[in-house]
């Protein structure tokens, strides 16, 4: 499908938010600018229905543009499926990259050099350099050092369970089924992973032990890693005090059950540590359910230190955010039963991949704010600095105690206004009905002369064929007599409170930056905070808020975006300020290049969830944001998004 040279020019063009002269891509790919051009008509065809296209300007360079997002990420699929046949899987992305990186790091013994690097992965070394940097934030975040020796290259140095964790962060999808794991682990043979398998089942069976999926394969990962780094002479390491007060746990003898199973079935020896070190998986993976706990238990459990850490969580949690959950008494048993295992993580360092952490942070964003304060009140109370994977975690909990609140909203009371007769007025209520029958209760339909006998305090609103030029009591929405699209768009909008621009509602271009040029999240978000305060929007303080919760988890979401926040509402009024940069920055692992900084009103927490509601349906679409980067002017800014988040209402 692509050519060697033409995957160069890809990536390139992915990673670039301005056009490419063919002089440098005839650098990067070491061919001339006439190849260059030859092969870009050849890469103009290949992409051509695929939901992209490449720009040629004249004079700067040339430009891809993603028009569909869904069909060009099935191409980039469609591509990396055959290089994976052909025996070799060319990541494109910056972020795709640094994980290919991370993952070579990870299993290399050696010294490697950044050269090699840019030649596997088919891009310039300035661009594997730049790469680099996030890759070294990573593996420091995590505690292991990058090792570099001039002509040799760099490598990696660390503790042997922190390296067992990065192993298992960084190897594995973090959506893989089981079966997939099976068949692909690149440790050990399929055979000897099913046979893990087979044993954890086993003695989960016989001891009476639960675990979700997700938990199960966790487990499986870490003992699989285990074994393929006890045989190539890699062992954890553990203070004799945690080992003896580990080896009195119930689960030891579990996992030496497990361990003696596998030294018959893969010939593998484990060393007493490495027991232990099975030991914690199997305290931080068991799953207590309220059902498959003894009431004794239950009552020990609530009653003691985590039953008050509980209660602190969720005092603090409705003090901040105001969400009614206090009572919950269904939340608060949750959080004891999860807290019990995750406090065991935390304390013997051991990690929980979330393969839904991405999805919770996106679609329930206070519910993991509830998670983040959360994990705030820990940190106080024991000293234990919650990961972002945990807060997902919590954040489930909340989400449900959310959920649980919700009430079904109300269907709004309709007037039905219409000139042309009874057999017209009953084809429009049907229509109506028939688009909006959860949402609309048509109270009536009239004629315009009627229309002043009607009791307009029994309504919401009316819907009505001909202009109503009179004020009203309630909204009119004037629609075709014959319901189109463009009607059945305007009755959606109202019913979601969409109409007008929400940048306009929530912002202004006063408070829209463009075109700016930062090196750091902190400069990004310090300008901001600066500007804000300069209005009087914000109190002191509002900067180290906004900083304090990135610390505890980014708010970086791909695809150039962030969008940062206080730890807490801080302002009397909900909005937020916006700014474009002409170059990407490194935001935690992720490029950004649009950040949207939110600030909530205070004891409404809620208005959250609404503006990332609009703002992930419009930012989601990488077309949408590379529109939104490129503006130079208030008005192109405003005119995209509003284009955007109109498209994305739903019924338009």
């Amino acid at each position: 499908m692509l050519n060697s040279r033409m995957r160069i020019i890809l990536q390139e063009l992915l990673g670039a938010s301005s056009p490419l002269t063919s002089e440098y891509l005839a650098k990067v790919a070491s061919v001339t600018s006439r190849t260059i051009r030859h092969d870009m008509r050849m890469l103009e065809e290949a992409v051509a229905g695929h939901g992209a296209r490449i720009e040629s300007m004249r004079g700067t360079g040339y430009l891809l543009k993603i028009i569909d997002k869904e069909k060009f990420k099935k191409f980039l699929t469609d591509v990396a499926e055959i290089d994976s046949r052909q025996g070799r899987i060319i990541p494109l992305y910056p972020e795709d990259r640094v994980r290919y990186m991370i993952r070579r790091l990870l299993l290399t013994n050696h010294y490697l050099k950044l050269e090699d690097l840019a030649d596997e992965l088919f891009v310039s070394r300035s661009t594997v350099q730049m790469d680099f940097k996030a890759v070294k934030k990573i593996f420091r975040s995590n505690g292991i050092e990058i090792v570099s020796k001039p002509n040799y290259g760099i490598k990696i140095k660390g503790d042997e369970k922190k390296l067992r964790f990065m192993l298992s962060e960084y190897l594995f999808n973090r959506r893989d089924d089981i079966h997939r794991l099976i068949t692909e682990f690149p440790f050990l043979p399929s055979r000897e992973i099913a046979g893990i398998q087979r044993i954890i089942l086993e003695k989960m069976g016989r001891y009476g032990l639960v675990m979700t999926d997700i938990a199960l394969t966790n487990l499986i990962v870490h003992i699989a890693i285990s074994c393929a780094r006890i045989r190539n002479k890699n062992y954890v390491s553990m203070p004799s005090v945690e080992e003896k007060e580990i080896m009195n746990k119930r689960e030891y003898k579990i996992a030496e059950e497990i361990v003696r199973q596998l030294e018959k079935e893969i010939q593998v020896k484990f060393p007493p540590q490495e027991i232990a070190y099975i030991t914690l998986h199997l305290l931080g993976n068991r799953l207590y359910h309220e059902e498959n706990t003894n009431r004794e238990e239950m009552k020990s459990l609530m009653d003691g230190s985590l039953g008050e850490l509980v209660e602190a969580i969720i005092q603090r949690v409705e003090e901040k955010m105001r969400l009614g959950i206090a009572e919950d008494r269904k939340l608060a048993i949750s959080l004891v039963l999860h807290l019990e295992p995750a406090i065991n993580r935390h304390r013997f360092g051991m990690n929980l991949r979330n393969p839904l952490l991405e999805d919770i942070k996106t679609n329930y964003p206070l519910a993991f704010e509830a998670g983040v304060i959360a994990s705030t009140v820990i940190q106080e109370r024991l000293g234990i600095k919650i990961e972002e994977s945990e807060i997902g975690y919590l954040a489930i909990h909340f989400g449900a105690a959310i959920e649980r609140r919700k009430r079904p909203s109300p269907r709004k009371r309709c007037l039905i206004i219409c000139a042309s007769g009874a057999g017209s007025a009953y084809l429009l209520m049907y229509k109506i009905k028939e688009a909006f029958g959860s949402k609309i209760e048509i109270v009536d339909t009239t004629g315009y002369y009627n229309r002043k006998t009607f009791p307009f305090g029994e309504i919401d609103f009316i819907i009505s064929t001909i202009p109503i030029r009179e004020p009203m009591n309630v909204p009119v929405i004037q629609v075709n007599t014959i319901l189109g699209e463009d009607d059945v768009r305007k009755i959606e909008r109202f019913l979601s409170d969409r109409d007008g621009n929400p940048l306009e509602k929530y912002s202004g271009k006063d408070l829209v930056f463009l075109q700016k040029s930062f090196a750091s999240k902190e400069e990004v978000i310090s300008f901001l905070s600066e500007k804000l305060k300069e209005r009087g929007m914000v109190p002191d303080g509002f900067f180290d808020s906004v900083m304090e919760r990135e610390e505890i988890a980014p708010t970086c979401f791909g695809n150039l975006v962030a969008i940062p926040h206080p730890m807490v509402p801080q302002t009397d009024t909900t909005f937020w300020s916006v700014c474009t940069l002409k170059k990407p920055i490194q935001w935690s692992d992720k490029r950004v290049q649009l950040v949207f900084l939110l600030s909530v009103q205070k004891k409404n927490a809620k208005d959250l969830q609404e503006m990332y509601k609009i703002l992930i349906r419009v930012l989601d679409d990488p077309a949408i944001v590379q529109q939104l980067v490129k503006a130079d002017t208030y008005e192109a800014f405003a005119s995209v998004f509003y284009d955007a988040f109109v498209k994305e209402t739903p019924g338009a």
